[in-house]
């Protein structure tokens, strides 16, 4: 259990949250942008060593920006995302984000082939890794703790939820203990680590998901990613939807999302780097919700409410 970090009343006044701009701030004397890759992986629970079909809720269509293609080198990609950034920031630098599947599942040569592939490109300054917390074994884990020594490094893990049943019911195919184990093992190593979270799933009533919070405040973690449950065309949990939507709560009201994520946010470990609040999936791929909203105006309309309820993360965080 860590401990606890009380904020005074005046510090309340201007802090809402600890965002992740300011984190990268910290880190770099320039701004910094994440460029997605596809990298070629794929799952454990795709690929029948876990499960086949993969998660229900997931098409990995929704995570690939147009120059993000697996027929494309990793050079290749890192190169069209800096054309794409580029034109309003010249002088930009970038993390090279190992985004779509699981990307540490693979033979250690060819993982540590790609991530060194990525760093010799220029203009990247770091790497930030996205993968299951059952797919982090210790020879990777030395290795990552050593690239650690020399770049900026992130490992982020899809947690998705704290509750067992919830990733029994989501085939999500691993446990929350397993979670928890990756993330106190990644960050004894010295490497920032994060996590991922979906607030929304079938079966989670509010009370489960603020004590989500309370639950991802005892592990290790740096940063923090939220976002709302989005019900994707081509995904088993669409066929779910189809047949009983009754058992979801797919926040058509944006207030009440709001609510709930300053609800989930005052009881977060007050050092803990919020990523982001919202995730947008391609409008020809989303059923709902369908807000319509970008996301610097959802980012926007959280603050104000944070303010008209006179609040801020960690506000009733007891460490």
């Amino acid at each position: 259990m860590f401990v606890s970090h009380s904020i005074d009343t005046n510090m309340a006044q201007s802090f809402l949250y600890n965002d992740f701009t300011t984190f990268l701030k910290k880190h770099f004397p320039y701004k910094v942008q994440k460029i997605s890759l596809n990298a070629g992986f794929t799952c454990p629970n795709r690929d029948g060593s876990k499960g086949k079909g993969g998660c229900t809720y997931c098409n990995n269509q929704t995570f690939n920006p147009d120059y993000c293609h697996t027929e494309k080198s990793i050079p290749t990609q890192l190169n069209e995302g800096k054309e794409f950034f580029a034109y309003k920031y010249p002088d930009m630098k970038y993390l090279a984000y190992f985004q779509a599947y699981t990307n540490t599942y693979g033979e250690l040569e060819e993982l540590k082939k790609k991530y060194e592939e990525a760093l010799a490109t220029p203009g990247i300054v770091g790497l930030v890794i996205g993968t299951r917390p059952d797919c982090m074994p210790d020879e990777l884990l030395d290795y990552l703790a050593e690239l650690n020594k020399r770049t900026f490094l992130l490992v982020e893990y899809g947690v998705e939820s704290t509750k067992e049943s919830t990733l029994k019911r989501i085939n999500r195919g691993h446990t929350f203990a397993e979670a928890a184990d990756a993330i106190r093992r990644t960050a004894a190593k010295g490497i920032m680590t994060g996590a991922h979270v979906i607030l929304g799933l079938p079966g989670e009533s509010h009370d489960d998901i603020v004590s989500q919070a309370r639950e991802l405040s005892e592990l290790p973690l740096t940063t923090l990613k939220m976002h709302q449950l989005q019900l994707i065309k081509g995904t088993r949990m669409a066929h779910e939807f189809e047949e009983d939507p009754t058992s979801f709560s797919l926040f058509h009201d944006f207030n009440t999302y709001i609510d709930l994520v300053i609800d989930y946010v005052e009881q977060l470990r007050p050092d803990i780097i919020i990523e982001r609040f919202v995730s947008q999936s391609p409008r020809e791929l989303l059923i709902a919700p369908d807000w319509r909203l970008k996301n610097h105006v959802i980012t926007d309309r959280i603050q104000k409410r944070m303010r008209e309820r006179e609040t801020y993360q960690g506000k009733k965080y007891e460490g």
